[in-house]
């Protein structure tokens, strides 16, 4: 009897059977509370180095002002007064409108410096920058959306600000700016890390319970 000849096989469905399955992420283990989320919001701001220039244009500023005011009240013999008083008269800003200016500028640049960081807070991360002349860019990161966070330990965050890592279910990542309190942060991130069953690459070694990170 002669041997059947095996059927063909449509190369079409021969490519199709050799395509990988798409594989969802993988689930956290059970026993975790998925839902978990911090009571309240914390900010952490930028570090010392980064608010210096602001804070010496600011001290710039009330040097000035003192001194335009100064002269303003000095003896009129003085050469403060002849200086800012009767120089006024051929100026077309007088000096007390050009300190007013500069300490006006000299607050802004501090308060605008103050909206830098990161916060911490029920739904997730909130991460701001400065790329605009006015008002800092917001990046929103849910605590769902994160599928990993990378901890430094405790001495290279005393070191090295910006080593915080975010892992996103979409297979991006996104560093966290430098702030002041890098360790706290750290801290903070783990243990939430800990309470949702995030995976945690590094880790500080400081943190033993999962208390809640933003309680009192």
């Amino acid at each position: 009897m002669a041997a059947r000849a095996p059927p063909r096989i449509d190369p079409r469905r021969r490519r199709e059977a050799c395509k990988l399955p798409i594989m969802a992420r993988q689930s956290r283990p059970p026993g975790f509370d998925m839902t978990y989320r911090p009571e309240r919001r914390i900010a952490f701001g930028p570090p010392l180095r980064n608010r210096l220039p602001s804070f010496a244009f600011l001290a710039l500023a009330l040097g000035v002002s003192g001194l335009i005011v100064y002269g303003e009240h000095a003896p009129s013999s003085s050469l403060v007064f002849h200086y800012v008083v009767e120089g006024d008269r051929g100026r077309i800003i007088p000096s007390s409108v050009c300190a007013i200016i500069l300490l006006c500028s000299a607050l802004a640049g501090v308060l605008r410096e103050q909206m830098r960081g990161v916060i911490l807070h029920p739904e997730g991360i909130d991460v701001r920058e400065l790329l605009t002349l006015v008002w800092p860019r917001v990046r929103r990161f849910h605590w769902s959306q994160i599928d990993r966070v990378l901890v430094p330990l405790a001495k290279a965050a005393t070191t090295e600000t910006k080593t915080i890592r975010l892992d996103l279910w979409d297979g991006t990542r996104a560093w966290l700016p430098s702030v002041a309190r890098a360790g706290e942060l750290g801290m903070m991130l783990e243990r939430v890390a800990l309470a949702r069953a995030i995976p945690i690459e590094g880790g500080s070694g400081l943190v033993d319970d999962l208390g809640n990170p933003l309680g009192e």
